[in-house]
């Protein structure tokens, strides 16, 4: 059985450090994708689509290691945020928050694996969200990011070091992104480990 850490083979992307802001240059990276908004700790379209997100990249690692004897961990959850009103993220108004939530896949896993996956998925439960996933190519360029640890309402100062880094040096481009990287569920909030990540400009 083959193993593959695509965390430890995308270090440099994946496994930053909090002592300091550093500029990465991302690739074209293929992830499961779902949009939607509101507010991620009480809406229900949200959890329905981190389900299916999780639901559908599972199925397919399992299909994967049964068909080609390749093991691999599931990359971690990721968000790009936005919002029309961008003061809606300074008063904290989170009904007028948008959000893209992804899971990175493979390159070695087809695309028909992954619709298999969905139609799998669709099939064992009754979530809406499977049939809005979509499969596609995201490519950010340049970026600037860190590592913050602590309660996700504590990131603002994290989020200003990584603004500042980008503004000594270029201007903000894209959208605010995130990567969880611990199990809120099982983690004390002062040990949730997150990526913030923001493109910038290219020079």
């Amino acid at each position: 059985m083959k193993k593959i850490d695509l965390k430890q083979e995308l270090r440099h992307l994946y496994r930053p450090t909090a002592r300091e802001v550093v500029r990465v240059d991302v690739p074209a990276l293929r992830f499961l994708m779902i949009d939607g908004a509101g507010d991620p700790n009480t809406s229900p379209a949200y959890a329905r689509a981190v389900e299916a997100l999780f639901s559908v990249s599972y199925t397919a690692k399992f299909k994967v290691k049964k068909a080609r004897g390749i093991d691999y961990a599931v990359m971690p959850l990721e968000g790009l945020w936005w919002s029309d009103d961008m003061s809606a993220f300074l008063t904290n108004d989170r009904a007028q928050w948008q959000w893209t939530m992804m899971i990175l896949q493979p390159d070695f896993v087809a695309a028909q694996t992954i619709a298999d996956a969905i139609e799998e998925v669709r099939r064992k439960k009754a979530n809406p969200a499977v049939d809005t996933l979509r499969l596609e190519t995201f490519t950010e360029g340049p970026c600037a990011q860190t590592l913050h640890v602590g309660p996700f309402d504590q990131e603002g100062p994290t989020i200003q070091r990584v603004h500042a880094f980008i503004a000594a040096r270029s201007a903000l481009a894209g959208r605010h992104h995130e990567i969880y990287l611990s199990d809120i569920r099982r983690a004390h909030p002062s040990r949730w480990k997150t990526i913030i990540r923001q493109p910038m400009q290219r020079d």
